[in-house]
């Protein structure tokens, strides 16, 4: 588990951090960053990565669009996303869980709760 590669993609180079910094407590050590969906585009073509954590609202490519683009590729049907992301409203979660996210998490969070979203997700208990 811990040999998995996560991309953090938020165009907050804050929450980047925190978040690289959360899953590196949480026994993570290879994570990538990406400050947009485009960025992450490019980084999910070039790179093997395991496990994506996006924002929603980000400038390029939101994280919904990335989502979408993603779901739509063969390639990535299967990759477990984790959206994190200020829009709390129930219409914004379903949404986001209809676009193809295993799971969702509204800033601000604890550290552990993103060590528990991550793992429902790997579990396969996304809601």
């Amino acid at each position: 588990m811990a040999n998995m590669k996560i991309l953090a993609v938020d165009d907050s180079p804050t929450m980047r951090r925190i978040i690289v910094n959360t899953l590196k407590r949480a026994g993570f050590d290879d994570v990538i960053e990406a400050n947009d969906g485009k960025e992450a585009m490019e980084k999910l073509k070039s790179e093997a990565i395991d496990f994506l954590i996006t924002d929603w609202n980000m400038p390029e490519m939101d994280g919904l669009t990335l989502v979408t683009n993603l779901r739509e590729d063969a390639k990535f049907k299967s990759l477990p996303i984790l959206m994190v992301t200020t829009r709390s409203v129930k219409e914004d979660i379903v949404e986001a869980l209809k676009a193809g996210v295993n799971n969702y998490i509204v800033k601000p969070f604890t550290p552990d709760t993103l060590k528990e979203k991550i793992d429902q997700v790997l579990s396969g208990q996304s809601k």
